[in-house]
C-alpha cells in the first residue's frame, strides 16, 4: 500500500515542479520586461537632463499635440500620435485631439489610428518620449483595470523580492 502511495504522489510532485517552473519563468519575464522599461525611462531622464540647463528642468514631459506642419503633411491627411504610456500601454490619440485609445499592442494602436481615418489614410507620428490619453479612451476598454493590476502585481513582487532578499 505504501508503494502505491509513493508513486501516486511522485507524479504529482513532478507535475507541481513543472508549474513552479512555468510561474517562475514568467514572474522573469515579467520582471525583465519591468526592468527594460524602468532602463528605457532612465536613458531618457537622463538624456533630457543633459540637454537641459541646470534651473531650467521641466516639471514633467508633455508632448504638446499640434496639428501637423501644413508645408510637411497636408491638412487633409489626419495625422495620429502613437506611442506609449507610463504603464507602458501603447496610445493612439488624434493630432487634432478628436478621439484617442489605450492598447495592449502597437498593431492595435495603428489599426485604430487607420479605422479612425478612412478613407484617406493618416500620417502616423511616433514620440521619442512616453505620453498620457488625455481624451476619453476608445480603444480597449480593459487597458485601463489591466494598469491596476498591473501596479498591484508590481508592488506584490517588490514586497516579496525585498523579504526574500532582506
Amino acid at each position: 500500500m505504501g508503494a502505491i502511495t509513493f508513486h501516486t504522489a511522485y507524479p504529482a510532485a513532478g507535475r507541481l515542479g513543472a508549474v513552479l517552473a512555468a510561474v517562475r519563468k514568467t514572474i522573469d519575464r515579467f520582471v525583465s520586461c519591468q526592468m527594460q522599461d524602468a532602463a528605457a525611462e532612465a536613458e531618457y531622464a537622463r538624456r533630457e537632463h543633459a540637454r537641459t540647463p541646470p534651473g531650467d528642468e521641466p516639471a514633467s514631459v508633455n508632448t504638446q499635440f499640434q496639428p501637423l506642419d501644413s508645408s510637411i503633411v497636408s491638412e487633409a491627411i489626419p495625422g495620429f500620435f502613437i506611442g506609449r504610456n507610463k504603464e507602458g500601454f501603447w496610445v493612439a490619440r488624434d493630432a487634432k485631439g478628436r478621439i484617442g485609445g489605450l492598447f495592449l499592442f502597437k498593431n492595435s494602436a495603428l489599426s485604430f489610428a487607420r479605422n479612425n481615418s478612412r478613407p484617406t489614410g493618416c500620417a502616423t507620428i511616433f514620440p521619442s518620449h512616453r505620453f498620457e490619453l488625455d481624451l476619453e479612451n476608445k480603444g480597449n476598454a480593459l487597458v485601463p483595470h489591466l494598469g491596476s493590476i498591473k501596479r498591484l502585481v508590481t508592488r506584490h513582487l517588490q514586497r516579496m523580492a525585498a523579504s526574500i532578499g532582506g
